[in-house]
Order: C-alpha cells, then structure tokens, then sequence
C-alpha cells in the first residue's frame, strides 16, 4: 500500500437537518442518496454552467442531522465555505471551513486494509485511485508526501484532471473537464445550479472539447502551455510527469490535424494521444 498527504487538499464541513437536501439543490451530483462512508464526485457551477468549485462530497456519522465532509481544494476551501453561505439563506445548516481541524490522505495498492485509522470512502472518480481518508490535521501531515509523485503519476496515467491545473475554475464546463466520465453528474437527480446549460450539452451529443491523455516527444512544458496545430491553438497542457501528461484539446480540431497528417507540440515539444 502506497498513500500520501494530499497538502493540496482542504476540507468543508457542512451539517445540520437540512444539509443533504441543501447540497443536492446546488451540486450536480446527487448527494442525498449518499450512505455513512460513501462519497460522490460533484461540482458547484455559475449559472452559465461553468465550474466554480469541484469536489469530493462524503456522508459522514452524525449523531444529530445529517453531517457530510467535502474535500476541495485547498485554496478554495475558503471561498466554497462562503459562497456556500451566500445559498443557505434559512435553511437549517451550518457550513464551516474545517481545514485547520483536518487533512486528506490518499491510499492506494494492494492491503488498503492497513490505511490509517479514520474516516474513510473510496475515491468515486475511479476505484484505482484507492481510498480517501479525512483525518485530523496533525495525523495527516505525519503521513507525509514522500509517495505524492507516485500518486500524481497514477492519477495522470488515469487521465483524473485537478482543477487549477487540468482546467481552470470560472471557465471550464463540467463535459470539458470530463466530469461527465468521472461519474461527477447526475442527469436524474433533478435542478441544480447551471443544470440547463449542462443538460443542454448533454442532449448535444458530443463535447467540443474533452481533458484527454497525451505522450510528449521531450521535457514537459510548464501547465498551460499552448497546443499547436502548426500556430494554431487547438488546446493546452496541463499536469505532466516525466513525459505522460493530461490535455484540453479542441476534439475537432485535433481530427482535422490527424486527418491531415500535421503533428502536434506544446512548447516545441511535439505530443500524440495516448493509447
């Protein structure tokens, strides 16, 4: 078993007798079928439906309401909290940044039965990806992150895109980050904020652009690194580990590249999709 301190990673806490039906008002994922220990992949969008927030939403024990602990990112752990109080109005929760209590760790391989002690649910984007596990802060941190490399690398080699890096907050759509794939929307579960604009998308047939897995010829250029088509932009890197990396390409325009037999580069470094 492999596992590391995801320093990355902060966590939410939102509770209260409302708080599973105040989730699924917002999120797009359905959080009020969730049991104590399971988790959903989910989103908070704009309107627009584009994504603001993603996240890992779990049902925790509770021995008064309902008690659920997301895990997002770090530097959002604070905004989330807020904008979550900007929708509570008066419903009956309460919604608390509870990232100086606790940390997120990540086990994976073989005797997961021998993770830390805590609470705990399998990753709901891809079961590969092993456990999640909130702790208390201090337990967390002493895991440390000497295994981290080897966890971004299985994460890449899974094509699992991390916000801010794979795709950026504010103006990716949920099909364009793949959230669709990962199990991260619900299309049943009725309205949630920005539902029209992705159910419309749905309804489409096709997304025009997809976070994908690629293979560079070199070095990896730094995240955000443009794409090329000759000059011009069919898309942009993101994560990378040694020369194994993640992409948002146009899917259209990368047809018409293989179509025509033109390569691809990113930072003059040239790239094909993975097999």
């Amino acid at each position: 078993m492999s596992k590391t301190w995801l320093r990355d990673r902060g966590v939410v806490s939102v509770q209260g007798e409302e708080a599973a039906s105040f989730l699924q008002g917002l999120l797009t994922n359905d959080v009020e079928a969730l049991t104590v220990g399971e988790a959903r992949y989910a989103a908070l969008l704009t309107p627009q439906g584009k994504i603001l927030f993603d996240m890992l939403v779990a049902r925790a024990p509770a021995k008064v309401g309902q008690s659920f602990f997301v895990d997002c990112a770090a530097q959002q752990s604070a905004e989330l909290t807020k904008r979550l109080g900007f929708y509570k109005l008066r419903a009956r929760v309460v919604v608390a940044d509870a990232s100086h209590a606790h940390g997120v760790v990540a086990a994976w391989g073989a005797q997961l039965a021998a993770a830390p002690e805590g609470f705990r649910y399998v990753d709901p984007r891809d079961p590969r990806l092993g456990l999640r596990l909130i702790l208390p802060r201090e337990t967390a941190e002493a895991v440390g992150d000497a295994d981290l490399p080897a966890y971004e690398s299985l994460r890449v080699s899974l094509g699992i895109p991390k916000g801010g890096v794979d795709f950026a907050y504010g103006d990716a759509f949920p099909h364009d980050a793949d959230l669709d794939l990962l199990n991260g929307v619900d299309f049943q579960k009725g309205c949630f904020v920005g539902q029209e604009v992705v159910s419309r998308m749905k309804h489409r047939g096709t997304a025009r652009k997809r976070i994908v897995r690629v293979t560079l010829s070199g070095d990896a250029p730094p995240p955000g690194a443009a794409v090329l088509d000759g000059e011009l932009a069919v898309g942009s890197l993101g994560s990378s580990v040694g020369r194994e990396a993640l992409a948002m390409l146009r899917l259209d325009r990368v047809e018409d590249a293989k179509a025509a037999g033109r390569p691809l580069s990113a930072g003059g470094v040239g790239l094909v999709l993975a097999e």
